[in-house]
């Protein structure tokens, strides 16, 4: 079986303070290839998510259709989408 890609883009931003990290709205990355550049505490809220659509399960969708999910750090809440592009069997 092949795993599908899985690509995390930055697409809002609902705190007040701008990323510790130093991500920016439209930063994306691939899951796969550059974890180590996603804050961690960001890798570690997506890591749920990325397991369960690489094992065939579902994700409730967000009001705009997509799967997101938000880094705890209360005092930035970057909201990030999921993208998933399966493999070419």
């Amino acid at each position: 079986m092949n795993k599908p890609k899985i690509t995390l883009e930055l697409v809002d931003r609902l705190g007040k303070c701008g990323c510790h990290h130093g991500h920016k709205i439209g930063d994306c990355f691939d899951f796969d290839t550059q974890r180590g550049e996603l804050c961690p505490m960001a890798a570690h809220v997506a890591f749920p998510y990325v397991d369960i659509l690489r094992y065939g399960g579902t994700l409730p969708l967000s009001k705009a259709g997509d799967i997101r999910f938000c880094c705890p750090d209360a005092d930035v809440i970057n909201v990030f989408r999921l993208k998933v592009e399966q493999p070419d069997e």
